[in-house]
């Protein structure tokens, strides 16, 4: 058997897929489309080596689903990524694919290996049935292919090819470019690529994402400190102290992402927010909890609801509690209903109770978003 590594491009940013997910992160049951599809190729497969290429912002949290694969860093284009994995690869063939080609079959990667001697790169590639018209002229159609991955390369002629400023949308086009040569395989009429998002309606490879929710909490503390605008919920509370932070300080916020966060499984707000980053220096904390918040949605889930208990002896809550429950609710997007603000007091007790701090325990309950709705 060629020595082969596989390469799953799965960096994109899906913008015209119409959906809050990107489409690498739709649930298959309880995995993501980008396991899914590398969990299948892998069975048909032994590749040498198999690399994952993610968005920098997913990195590290996609490398917690595996520690069987190598995972890279995407670039802007897909081109950028190529580059980025094809350092890492030692052999001599490569197998690369867009996760958005989510219902390939082992016979399309048979015909691949069957004729891995015939060309610099082999492509699986449809015939058109329909009339083809290009810049309005009609075109025959017997002269068209309609190109598919995965696409099987020599490595060493992939990357000569892609050293170049010209951008190419797959490898053979690259290749040929190069000088090059290509050999076609029969492809599938089955190998739709999720583009738009409607074709999760042709496609029944995938099955439905679990009904499970995910439930996580957030604990945060904050002593107070003079000449500090405080801040709670996103609200602005009128004081003369706020709250010691590298940040705004704002203890709700910073409570419910951690919740969010452990939901997911996605860590905690110091390692997407280190306090010793001088670009989070006072940084406004709705700011953060949306930037958590478009994550959450980018990596497949939705937040069902919160329920936050802000303990204090000063201030006061209460008459600030619907405010802080709006402006949560907004920044989560969802309804206010699905919000909850409690307050208490220490009883006098400890930290909180000499009127030093804040302290707020956040719980937040999340689901997958089902994409067969």
């Amino acid at each position: 058997m060629k020595d082969t590594t596989l390469i799953v491009l799965c960096a994109g940013n899906s913008t015209r897929f119409g959906l809050n997910p990107k489409k690498q992160w739709l649930r298959c049951g309880d995995i993501p489309l980008w396991l899914f599809v590398t969990q299948k190729l892998s069975s048909y497969r032994d590749f040498s080596q198999i690399i994952v290429v993610a968005h920098q912002d997913e990195l590290k949290y996609m490398s917690n689903f595996s520690d069987e694969y190598f995972f890279v860093a995407g670039g802007n284009e897909r081109q950028d990524s190529m580059k980025n994995a094809l350092q890492f690869v030692t052999s001599s063939y490569v197998m690369v694919t867009d996760v958005a080609r989510c219902c390939i079959s082992q016979n399309i990667i048979g015909e691949l290996f069957e004729n891995i001697d015939k060309a610099d790169c082999i492509v699986p590639a449809l015939k058109s049935s329909d009339t083809v018209v290009y810049k309005d002229n009609t075109i025959e159609r017997d002269d068209v292919k309609l190109i598919q991955t995965p696409q099987l390369s020599v490595v060493s002629k992939l990357k000569i090819a892609l050293n170049t400023d010209i951008i190419f949308t797959d490898d053979s086009s690259a290749i040929k470019n190069s000088g090059g040569t290509v050999f076609y395989t029969q492809g599938s009429q089955k190998s739709i690529k999720l583009t738009f998002g409607d074709e999760l309606e042709k496609i029944d490879c995938l099955p439905s994402p679990s009904s499970d929710t995910f439930v996580g909490t957030g604990y945060d503390i904050h002593p107070f400190i003079d000449e500090k605008k405080m801040f709670l919920g996103g609200v602005h509370i009128p004081s003369n102290f706020g709250f010691q932070a590298h940040s705004d300080g704002d203890v709700v916020i910073h409570s419910l992402i951690d919740a969010l966060l452990g939901a997911i499984g996605a860590g905690d707000v110091g390692e997407f927010f280190p306090d010793t980053d001088e670009k989070y220096k006072g940084a406004d904390s709705k700011i953060l909890l949306s930037y958590i918040v478009d994550f959450i949605q980018n990596v497949g889930f939705v937040v069902v609801n919160v329920d936050i208990t802000i303990i204090a002896e000063i201030p006061k809550i209460n008459p600030y509690k619907q405010e802080i429950k709006k402006t949560i609710a907004n920044l989560l997007k969802i309804p206010n209903f699905k919000v909850n603000i409690k307050a208490t007091t220490s009883e006098k007790l400890g930290f909180i109770g000499r009127c030093e701090g804040v302290a707020v325990q956040s719980i937040a309950s999340l689901k997958f978003y089902n994409w067969r709705d």
